[in-house]
């Protein structure tokens, strides 16, 4: 009767732990209102070469986010090949990430280098980015392993 009791307490407390740690994670993807790229159309980057806002009747659960596109075409481009047209780093800032640490974005801040697409922080913050932007990168990436699964 003790050893059921205990082993029912300790299940408890280790079943808390788990909800705790879970809900002490950023996600991976960052993700503002819950809409990856605050609602912004990741195609549209590569396709326009603009930021547009994506529609509510165009959306689509990827990665743990809600993401939106401006076309059923940019949706079903995306829906092809996630991979080439999610931002780099889950889409948090690529210089915060460069510094070793995660921050949130502006979707005007962006920049497309080697085909992936690089959020910033800012259009301040983006022009630090841009000045020395492939050390940045080489600093981001190796970054991003150990900083993803942080608060």
């Amino acid at each position: 009767m003790m050893n059921d009791y205990i082993i029912k307490v300790m299940l408890s407390v280790v079943l808390m732990l788990l909800v705790a740690v879970a809900y002490a994670q950023k996600p991976e993807v960052f993700s503002k209102d819950e809409k990856a790229i605050e609602g912004y159309d990741p195609v549209s980057y590569f396709t326009d070469s603009k930021a547009r806002l994506g529609k509510d009747k165009f959306t689509f659960v990827h990665a743990g986010a809600n993401w939106y596109f401006s076309s059923e075409e940019n949706l079903e481009l995306f829906q092809s090949n996630p991979s080439k047209y999610m931002p780099q780093y889950g889409g948090y800032c690529a210089y915060g990430l460069a510094s070793g640490y995660k921050a949130p974005i502006s979707p005007q801040a962006w920049t497309i280098v080697d085909d992936k697409l690089y959020l910033n922080y800012n259009k301040k913050i983006q022009g630090d980015w841009l000045a020395d932007q492939t050390e940045k990168i080489k600093k981001a990436d190796e970054n991003w392993p150990n900083v993803k699964n942080d608060q």
